[in-house]
């Protein structure tokens, strides 16, 4: 099991494409096909190309699109002979609309060995309880509110359930480990972590680590309110 949950920006792809490559022996595959979740071409600055050229950056590899909209959502033929999921960022509701048909594939396939690479709505949706929008509780602000446009009030939805702590990311540079520690202390979710950009946090059947520039937010309840902690790279 390999699950790269990265807090946006520049995504640290290296590892996540040799996980593909070793993923793509199981079928006696020469280049891994990574399947590229994208949606939100609307309002996104990312476009699927970009992303392209940043998986072949990384290593040799053959990124799969699979672009899905308001009449397009994923079919279970979309992961045929796929060695490797990277789920792009956007609305987090959005995501989990467009691959509910496929979730429980996912999660069968990603607990068989296929790796998965999650960044910001992408690692968002990869929690047991996912923080899909909101920035206030109660109609209390606990976050910027330009985090997430045009809501208000916290929205946990169940997500793929790849990881079973809630994940949120752009942690320093949106501000919103706030978020994340006003919903562990509210009882919302039971704590989490919270991830900067340029970082991911990787999910292995070792353990976990940091790779990357930054850092990770660890939230964590305690008797008299949260606990809040970080870990770095190493």
């Amino acid at each position: 099991m390999s699950i790269y949950l990265s807090g946006g920006g520049e995504a640290p792809l290296l590892e996540f494409v040799a996980d593909a490559a070793r993923s793509s022996a199981r079928r006696d595959a020469a280049v891994p096909r990574i399947a590229l979740i994208y949606t939100g071409r609307e309002y996104r600055k990312t476009r699927p190309d970009e992303i392209v050229d940043a998986l072949t950056a990384a290593g040799e590899c053959e990124p799969v699109v699979c672009e899905y909209d308001a009449t397009h959502d994923a079919v279970l033929a979309d992961l045929v002979d796929i060695d490797a999921v990277y789920v792009s960022g956007g609305d987090a509701r959005e995501y989990l609309r467009v691959l509910h048909p496929i979730i429980g594939e996912i999660r069968r396939r990603v607990a068989e060995g296929t790796p998965y690479f999650g960044t910001s709505a992408g690692a968002l949706i990869a929690a047991d309880k996912a923080l899909v929008a909101g920035h206030s509780i109660g109609g209390v602000p606990v976050s910027p509110p330009t985090i997430s446009s045009n809501d208000s009030e916290l929205e946990i939805a169940e997500g793929i359930g790849l990881v079973d702590i809630t994940i949120d990311v752009h942690a320093a540079q949106w501000g919103t480990v706030s978020r994340l520690i006003a919903a562990t202390e509210a009882g919302l979710v039971n704590g989490g972590v919270a991830i900067d950009e340029n970082t991911a946090l990787v999910v292995t059947d070792g353990g976990l680590t940091v790779v990357g520039s930054g850092s990770i937010w660890q939230v964590i309840p305690g008797e008299h309110g949260v606990n809040v902690a970080t870990a770095a790279a190493s």
